[in-house]
């Protein structure tokens, strides 16, 4: 399914009305109802009581139009109105107009101590405050409202997004309703699925209302949520060869796990030869729990990291293999980050960079974006924070701005780590990701992430694809040991002793819609 931004939706919404000659007052009453359908079937309306606020935008004629669906059902509404009802103009004064002429109540919303006591009682209240156009800090009335809302019992109802989420970027402008449910119009907006917002928007559903799918499939919009790509078959007459052939340059005195997990993981998501290049101290530590890598001992540093005494061998394996990813655990040596800007310069082979390779490679961009191989890059955002010169807080406000001018300017697929992993392209497309759990923000889960990547190169995809279904699995692999041990507490290797698990379920499509948005009429 395809996202769009706040800007992109109000481009569909002008060629549905201008292209395609439908009335706005039809994709009002479209949204309407659509979104009682949904409110229907979480809280019936007959015999309940609800309450509609209606901001002063459009999101306030849909409320109307909402309001009239439930009485007309059954239920008893009430429409309290947070502004002056003389400015409503074009579709939302036509729909305001036809429930003025009905039995519900329509009265505007003071500022006071007896707010909450005056939105208390009711079965489910409706926000429709602001909507997705929401640019600035909530104050004043708006504010008292938001929080009056959420301390009162009853399900919550957002239409569009649940106001005081900024519909581009997820963030709370100050403060958000906690909605139950949100039914969000045409497409999902990226506030409805990033980190804040989507917390605010309970169970999401989408409805395209009446646009025709050459609006809301349109290859102009290069947003999209991470669908599972299709897995190759296996070919049931293959050897290890078949199934990718992957080095692992990882590694350092002290960092056993990172480089374990990673090589791994390429075998436990599918992959068929997992070569690890670590310092030869180490490697007798990652032997005794991982008897099925094939190792190779490398010369170290004083420090015990990889040294630069390797790096013409290096090249030499890095050419006989499909795939090469480099940086877990390979420490800060000067010595070692000096080798991996180098490696990753000459390497034609597919590159994965993550972890310490990630922070050797910041200091020399130059050393990516005049790769001949494709490269894939997977920080997290304080890794992204080096590769930019930003702060992670202006990454955090602005995750799919900042992902895609990075992927663009280094022409490389980047994976922005955290809840709802972006896959933003060297095109400047994104894919927001919908499987994963907060248990996974611990150490060694991007290393495993590491290697389900390379497995799926490995399987056969291409590196985008490659990147987007290590991605998908990961997070579903998370998911599955969730399920079994709670959030808290599961570890990298919960994740990766997951990994098949994970990649049996994909190829029976037992996932089903576990990770899509419904879409209500």
């Amino acid at each position: 399914m395809k996202v769009s931004t706040v800007a992109e939706m109000r481009a569909m919404d002008r060629a549905a009305v201008e292209q395609y000659g439908i009335p706005e007052t039809l994709l009002m009453e479209n949204a309407g109802l659509a979104a009682f359908e949904a409110l229907n079937r979480a809280c019936p309306v007959a015999g309940k009581s609800f309450l509609v606020l209606a901001g002063m935008s459009n999101n306030g004629g849909d409320g109307f139009v909402l309001a009239r669906k439930i009485h007309s059902a059954g239920g008893e509404v009430k429409v309290m109105v947070l502004g002056d009802t003389t400015k409503y103009q074009g579709a939302a004064r036509f729909n305001l107009d036809i429930i003025a002429r009905m039995p519900i109540p329509v009265s505007p919303i003071l500022a006071g101590k007896r707010l909450v006591k005056e939105l208390a009682g009711f079965d489910c209240i409706v926000d429709a405050i602001f909507g997705t156009g929401l640019s600035r800090e909530v104050e004043g009335l708006h504010r008292d409202v938001i929080e009056a809302v959420n301390a009162v019992s009853g399900t919550v109802l957002s239409l569009d997004i649940p106001s005081g989420i900024n519909g581009d970027t997820g963030q709370v402008m100050g403060c958000a309703v906690r909605a139950d449910i949100t039914v969000t119009f045409g497409l999902p907006k990226p506030g409805t699925l990033l980190m804040p917002g989507a917390l605010h928007c309970g169970r999401l559903l989408v409805t395209h209302l009446s646009f025709p799918p050459s609006l809301y499939d349109d290859p102009s919009l290069t947003m999209a949520l991470n669908d599972l790509p299709a897995l190759p078959a296996r070919d049931q007459n293959g050897h290890k060869g078949t199934f990718g052939d992957a080095l692992f340059i990882a590694g350092a005195r002290g960092y056993y796990g990172a480089p374990s997990f990673s090589a791994m993981s390429f075998l436990k998501a599918g992959g068929g030869y997992s070569r690890l290049a670590a310092p030869e101290s180490v490697t007798p530590f990652i032997a005794a729990a991982g008897g099925e890598i094939v190792f190779l001992p490398q010369a170290e540093t004083d420090t015990g990291g990889i040294s630069a005494k390797n790096k013409t061998r290096l090249l030499e394996l890095a050419h006989k293999v499909d795939f090469v990813v480099m940086g877990p655990g390979l420490s800060l040596d000067p010595e070692t980050q000096a080798l991996v800007r180098e490696l990753a310069l000459r390497i034609e082979r597919p590159v994965l960079v993550d972890g310490d390779g990630i922070t050797a490679v910041s200091g020399e961009l130059a050393c990516i974006r005049n790769r001949k191989g494709s490269t894939i890059l997977t920080p997290h955002p304080g890794e992204m924070a080096r590769i930019t010169g930003r702060t992670v807080t202006a990454i955090e406000q602005d995750r799919i701005g900042v992902l895609r001018d990075t992927a663009a300017d280094l022409g490389s697929i980047v994976v922005l780590k955290g809840a709802h992993s972006l896959v933003g392209m060297p095109d400047r497309g994104v894919f927001i990701n919908l499987s994963g759990n907060s248990g996974m923000a611990s150490a060694g889960s991007g290393d495993v992430l590491a290697g389900a990547i390379a497995a799926m190169h490995g399987l056969g995809l291409g590196v985008q694809d490659a990147a987007r279904a290590g991605v998908f699995i990961h997070g579903a692999a998370g998911d599955l040991a969730a399920e079994e041990k709670g959030e808290d507490g599961i570890t990298a290797r919960d994740i990766m002793e997951g990994l098949p698990r994970a990649m049996a379920l994909a190829r029976k499509g037992a996932f089903g819609n576990r990770y899509t948005i419904p879409v209500v009429l």
